[in-house]
């Protein structure tokens, strides 16, 4: 079994004093990113961290990497990746959501390019629920089976809460208003790793 560097969990106070330090990397879906974001953070999706490996890897070397999420899950997701490529970073107890609550900066684009988009963990909790209503009012109104959809996404949602991933926001993630604008954009995350070397 190989020894990949274990990812340092760090807590909002410790963030705060030291953010200027960091190479910030947010994890999140350009929306959420394009909500609210610690200042200076890049945004590289969690299904995009693999493309942009040779970047990460190159900036990790010119300082720390800090990895951040909603809620600490995909950053920590992101963290293992990245240390099984030999890449040292840490992640943001609580992820954004914690920073936010602390009362701490979330930069956020003008108005005129922000879209409010939900937290990927809400998109997550209103599709799921809307699914196991349907099932149960489609079994009741139309046929008998249609329950068995209820039962699908509950053992999917206890399938997602043992293995700590999540196939639903994976889904949800790929939905236009998930995805950024602009095709460059991360183009543009990626040229602002290089420019850490």
């Amino acid at each position: 079994m190989a020894n990949f560097p274990t990812p340092v969990v760090l807590g909002t106070e410790q963030v705060r004093a030291r953010l200027d330090e960091f190479i910030v990397i947010d994890v999140r879906t350009a929306g959420e990113y394009g909500s609210g974001h610690l200042p200076g953070a890049l945004n590289v999706p969690l299904d995009q961290v693999r493309r942009a490996l040779p970047e990460i890897e190159q900036a990790a070397r010119h300082g720390e990497v800090l990895v951040v999420c909603a809620s600490g899950a995909r950053a920590e997701s992101a963290s293992r990746l990245l240390a099984e490529q030999g890449i040292v970073t840490a992640t943001l107890e609580g992820g954004t959501g914690a920073w936010a609550a602390r009362g701490y900066e979330l930069t956020v684009p003008p108005a005129a390019e922000a879209r409010a988009v939900w937290g990927m963990e809400r998109q997550v909790r209103f599709t799921a629920g809307t699914l196991v209503l349907l099932g149960l009012v489609l079994g009741w109104l139309v046929h008998p089976a249609f329950p068995l959809l209820s039962a699908a996404i509950a053992g999917g949602l206890v399938f997602s809460a043992l293995t700590n991933t999540c196939g639903m926001a994976v889904v949800l993630g790929k939905l236009p208003y998930n995805r950024p604008r602009t095709a460059d954009h991360l183009d543009t995350a990626l040229a602002a790793l290089r420019a850490h070397a």
